[in-house]
């Protein structure tokens, strides 16, 4: 699976303002609702769920909140870029300014273990990071994030 098969190039968001893991997870929600048509509520609750399960960074700035629900049926991805890193409450006790939300359906397991393998992977190369850090815009974001899992595939 690509990112580009789960990443529409406007579910990327460029130096999002978010002060806190909540308002991140808010603010997520809310652009989810836009591209997929999924109640706001719903999804911000799906994903304050999961994060009580344990957070959701993997490490070095990185994050990656992610919900099954049942009111979907296909694998959505935002990925977003913060203006400013914020507390996630990591392991690594760094903080977060790359985050990419997964949403699946709750019966896709597999899809959307891979998925998040898929991104995971990605992610953990210091090259991407830096690249995304430094990106100028969303198009850039977009590029980096598509066109690097072409090439691999």
């Amino acid at each position: 699976m690509s990112l580009d098969g789960l990443l529409a190039a406007d579910a990327v968001i460029c130096d999002l303002k978010a002060t806190s893991k909540k308002h991140l997870l808010q603010e997520l929600a809310g652009y989810a609702a836009e591209v997929s048509a999924l109640d706001e509520r719903t999804v911000f609750d799906a994903l304050l769920e999961r994060e009580r399960l344990g957070a959701t960074s993997v490490g070095n700035g990185v994050a990656i909140p992610h919900a099954r629900l049942p009111d979907i049926d296909t694998v959505y991805g935002i990925f977003a870029r913060l203006a400013q890193p914020i507390d996630y409450d990591a392991a690594d006790d760094e903080p977060v300014d790359l985050v990419f939300l997964l949403l699946a359906p709750e019966s896709a397991n597999n899809q959307h273990l891979r998925a998040l393998a898929r991104i995971s992977r990605l992610l953990k190369r210091p090259e991407i990071r830096a690249n995304l850090r430094g990106a100028d815009g969303t198009q850039a974001l977009y590029s980096m994030l598509t066109e690097d899992q072409r090439r691999a595939a």
